[in-house]
């Protein structure tokens, strides 16, 4: 990654109802980066998000939470990309990942999609794939529920003592993204 600008997105669905869900993660670390620059969300209209602007290892960057459900994602990506100049190359998405066990952190650039809805949205609004995924490994679904109920069921009782120190341990790898570029940083974290 360069010293540009850079486009952090936590992929996530709006509202309480689905607050601690699993497909929430992305929402979650977003949180947590927000907090260590001592941010608080706020409404960027044009692009239907709520953003913090901070300034992370003197590196301007946005960090942001669409408003739409999960599966629109890619609309406010691409409109806040626009608006703040930021090259595919200088976004990272905070995502959610059934083929990952629970607590495992993956970052990888571009490639499939792996049937992730808000994937697939943001690639196709941006017009491309190229683009930094931390990708926050859920597990599967249990017996033969469905991959796509599970993913918006809260966290199990005992996930959830984990979840704090996992989302920490996300945004740290979102930190090291934005320092050491993404080899640097799978160095690191793999």
């Amino acid at each position: 990654m360069s010293e540009d600008t850079a486009l952090v997105v936590g992929l996530g669905n709006p509202g309480p109802k689905y607050e601690n869900t699993r497909h929430n993660i992305g929402f979650m670390v977003a949180d947590v980066l927000a907090g260590r620059v001592g941010g608080k969300f706020g409404a960027h209209k044009r692009s239907n998000s709520d953003i913090v602007q901070a300034r992370l290892d003197g590196r301007q960057v946005i960090i942001a939470k669409p408003r739409t459900y999960m599966n629109l994602s890619g609309g406010p990506v691409a409109s806040l990309a626009k608006f703040f100049s930021v090259d595919p190359s200088n976004i990272v998405v905070i995502h959610d990942e059934l083929d990952l066990d629970f607590e495992t952190i993956r970052l990888k650039q571009g490639g499939g999609e792996n049937g992730h809805n808000g994937l697939r949205s943001t690639s196709s609004a941006l017009g491309t794939k190229e683009y930094v995924r931390v990708r926050m490994g859920i597990g599967r679904p249990p017996g033969r529920q469905d991959p796509a109920d599970y993913v918006l069921k809260p966290f199990s009782t005992t996930e959830r003592k984990e979840l704090p120190v996992w989302c920490e341990e996300g945004a740290d790898a979102v930190e090291l993204v934005l320092r050491l570029g993404l080899e640097g940083a799978q160095n690191r974290v793999h």
